[in-house]
């Protein structure tokens, strides 16, 4: 099969080249939009990550070009427009656990990183500053920490928290009995928000969730709550949390995602102006630590990662049924 691969980096190239058996690729820098869709003429499938653009315009023009294959190398499909493609019969594969540890990890690393200011200190120490001055952090063993969404993300990380002595307080439309039997507490939003002393999200992106943090949900949060998000960027109101930040109300701020992301990650920017006032504005607070969409950034993650996006399009080819098509 012919591929055309969109957002591709250095990394992408490497793991699918590794594990690629029979396939024609080609890996394009740019991201996948109206503009370039024509990149992709002449192939029999593409492959997008998270901030390519699948809308029914891109659809429709890949249909035109008659490709009637997308394969997301990534769980999440908020940038795809199902409806469009299962109407022009193109089948939308994901990859829906690559390594949920990989993500669950790396909010751990956030909530640490906040509380313990070990990045705070590594530049200290470089500087000879051995000054234990603002560096002053807090124990998660029984802190109350609310988790949005236990999928199998939500679900690795509360093991975790679970394992550093939490309480956790959890939402989700479809409670684990697992989790239930570990001691995890189900709840309504209402008593997360007001309960948990660090919120950690991750609930895929759609209707329900868009702005799920906003001033209403942060009006309910304690004072000096520590909020994660490794989800989805536009889970979070992006100027509601900047208010609540400059306010006191938010006390940490951990982001691997954000709402405006397409235009800045896994890009190298250091040498441009960037335009996006919020994301500056973030960067200035010293209770902010955003990184860049890097939590399922691990080794076992990328070699998932390509594995199961390789055999989504062995399926598609040989039109075998899978669990991992959007659009059946």
């Amino acid at each position: 099969m012919k591929i055309a691969f969109f957002s591709a980096q250095s990394y992408d190239i490497n793991s699918f080249e590794k594990y690629n058996q029979g396939n024609e690729l080609k890996f394009f820098a740019t991201q996948l939009n109206s503009n370039t869709v024509g990149l992709a003429n002449g192939f029999e499938a593409v492959c997008a990550f998270v901030n390519d653009r699948l809308d029914k315009q891109v659809l429709t023009q890949l249909s035109t070009q008659g490709i009637n294959c997308v394969l997301l190398r990534c769980a999440g499909f908020n940038n795809v427009d199902l409806e469009t493609a299962k109407e022009l019969g193109i089948d939308i594969y994901r990859v829906p656990a690559y390594s949920p540890n990989s993500v669950a990890e790396h909010a751990v690393a956030l909530i640490q990183t906040l509380n313990r200011k070990t990045h705070k200190a590594y530049n200290r120490v470089r500087e000879g500053n051995f000054s234990l001055q603002k560096l002053e952090g807090f124990d998660i063993f029984r802190k109350n920490v609310g988790v949005i969404g236990t999928g199998k993300i939500g679900t690795a990380f509360v093991k975790i928290m679970l394992g550093f002595g939490a309480n956790v307080l959890a939402f989700d439309i479809n409670p684990s009995e697992e989790l239930k039997n570990l001691g995890v507490k189900y709840v309504n939003l209402d008593e997360l928000f007001s309960e948990s002393d660090i919120i950690s999200i991750h609930c895929p992106l759609n209707e329900h969730t868009n702005h799920l943090i906003d001033e209403n949900s942060i009006a309910k949060m304690k004072n000096g709550v520590m909020i994660i998000n490794t989800s989805r960027g536009a889970i979070i109101k992006t100027k509601d949390i900047i208010y609540a930040l400059k306010k006191g109300h938010i006390g940490y701020l951990g982001l691997d995602v954000y709402e405006q992301e397409e235009h800045i990650f896994f890009k190298d920017l250091s040498e441009t102006i960037i335009s996006d006032d919020d994301i500056a504005r973030l960067t200035t607070f010293p209770n902010v630590l955003i990184t860049g969409h890097q939590g399922f950034f691990t080794n076992e993650a990328l070699a998932e990662i390509a594995l199961t996006s390789l055999k989504n399009a062995k399926d598609h080819a040989n039109q075998v049924e899978s669990k991992n098509c959007l659009t059946l």
